[in-house]
């Protein structure tokens, strides 16, 4: 057993993280869009620590919410003044393991927003901007198993985005930045479904809590998970090639407050499928999924995409 234990760890170390915690490790309100943009923070095992030492990463991810959804099915446009909201959201990052124990990771967002509406005069008018979105920080504890295989995250999301761009026309659920200091707290798990070690299974969850406000505006607080599993058989040449698959749940809460809240069409539940792909070329490390929904149920009426993408390439030092 303790063989197998150590082949599991060797296996794990080599693999390197394709993108952060991105916290549950999932979620969060970096992205800060209420219609469930934290899910791209839920990533895959190999964002999980796996031995000393550091990786740098950069990550693409792209949605275009189009469809008016309300409840749990697509609704009219015409019930919802929003029409569209196409964000790609940059980020670059790094993740230190000091320790097999202790570590610490940070993410700095670059957001670009296209955002189409109803005006006050009933015309159908635009904007287009970017701007840094809201940096993560958080503090990673992996002590609990010598093969690092169990995992807790604490930190918190920094206001550092803006959430007053053009403030008459972008409501703020809709802004880059929400305005508020939130607490992160994460977890996960991974484990081996065979004795090859070749076949892994790993879960992750992560709780983003608004705790300091701006403006009178609190953003929902929001709970990410994904459960998937992993296939590390495949490799050409040097090249490892893993498939992956993931099941990604997502539940966030109505915002609230005097400021710019709109209780009645915020708040979400969704259920996501994810298939990816990650290829490993010593030490770096590309990865790229799509996520589909399978279940959504959202509170009132707002725009949802049909698909979201994500791409990473990260280097192990």
């Amino acid at each position: 057993m303790l063989k197998m234990k150590d082949k599991f760890n060797s296996s794990v170390t080599a693999k390197v993280c394709c993108g952060l915690l991105a916290g549950m490790l999932a979620s969060g309100n970096a992205l800060g869009c209420a219609c469930g943009c934290g899910v791209f923070d839920v990533g895959t095992s190999s964002m999980f620590p796996g031995g000393e030492g550091g990786m740098a990463f950069f990550q693409d991810a792209y949605q275009d919410q189009n469809r008016n959804w309300s409840g749990t099915s697509q609704a009219p446009a015409e019930n919802n003044d929003d029409k569209e909201i196409q964000t790609h959201f940059l980020s670059v990052g790094l993740q230190y393991m000091f320790s097999k124990s202790w570590g610490v990771q940070a993410e700095v967002p670059y957001d670009f927003r296209y955002f189409k509406k109803l005006d006050d005069s009933g015309n159908i008018a635009s904007r287009n901007w970017s701007q840094p979105g809201d940096m993560r920080v958080e503090a990673i504890y992996t002590g609990f198993f010598e093969d690092m295989s169990a995992g807790v995250t604490l930190g918190a999301k920094l206001p550092t985005g803006s959430h007053s761009f053009d403030s008459d026309f972008v409501d703020r659920d809709t802004q880059i930045g929400t305005g508020s200091t939130d607490i992160l707290l994460g977890g996960f798990y991974r484990g081996s479904l065979t004795r090859d070690m070749q076949w892994e299974w790993f879960g992750q969850l992560q709780l983003d809590v608004p705790a300091l406000i701006q403006d009178a505006y609190r953003p929902g607080l929001e709970l990410d998970a994904a459960a998937g599993i992993d296939y590390e058989g495949f490799s050409i040449g040097r090249c490892r090639i893993t498939p992956v698959a993931q099941v990604i749940f997502s539940e966030r809460t109505s915002d609230s407050g005097a400021n710019s809240a709109n209780p009645v069409a915020s708040g979400y539940q969704r259920v996501m499928l994810s298939p990816g792909i990650e290829f490993g070329f010593h030490p770096v490390r590309v990865y790229a999924d799509a996520e589909f929904p399978i279940y959504q149920n959202f509170t009132g009426n707002q725009v949802a995409a049909s698909v979201l993408f994500k791409v990473s390439v990260s280097f192990m030092f």
